[in-house]
């Protein structure tokens, strides 16, 4: 009698360890960002850009997929005593690479390339133009359910080339992960 309970038992709760084992197909990020921007211009130094970044994934197996990746970061540096109101907005795609693992930690990487919108706005003159910008880096997320998690840290070195220059350029984003 004890046997059939136990093959019964197992044979309920087996199907519920395969879908647990199922890794989701989507996920969509939506966090806060820092951007560390960088000028180009040795008289003009670096500046800090708060703002959003948001991502949709899809993944064609446990490991591989593709993410659209948009941010917008603001701010006011100042630029030889002028504060000018900054807005850098960037659209990049590109390959994810996510390694899940046994723990509640799943670390990613990504490379990204798209485009950047920079405006800006001093003493009432506006400027704005859009260039080509590329980003590589990586994230953990920290699985908090099956369907949500917490993205503790992305970090992405982001490259815009603007007017034959290379702006080498930080990027930091946490928030959260919901998955489908």
């Amino acid at each position: 009698m004890y046997r059939i309970l136990a093959v019964l038992f197992f044979a309920t709760i087996l199907p519920f360890q395969v879908l647990a084992q199922d890794a989701p197909r989507a996920e969509v990020f939506g966090g806060f960002q820092y951007f560390r921007a960088g000028t180009g211009t040795p008289s003009v130094s670096d500046f800090n850009l708060n703002g959003w970044d948001a991502s949709l994934s899809g993944y064609f197996n446990k490991y591989l997929g593709v993410t659209g990746d948009f941010s917008g970061a603001y701010g006011s540096p100042e630029v030889l005593g002028v504060p000018v109101h900054t807005k850098l907005h960037t659209f990049m795609f590109g390959p994810v690479l996510r390694l899940p693992n046994p723990t509640h930690l799943t670390p990613f990487v990504h490379a990204l390339g798209g485009g950047a919108h920079t405006s800006g706005d001093a003493a009432g003159i506006s400027s704005g133009e859009t260039d080509a910008a590329w980003a590589v880096g990586g994230g953990l997320d920290l699985n908090l359910a099956p369907l949500i998690s917490v993205r503790l840290a992305q970090a992405d070195f982001l490259q815009i080339r603007s007017n034959g220059t290379n702006l080498n350029n930080f990027r930091y984003s946490a928030g959260i992960v919901l998955r489908f």
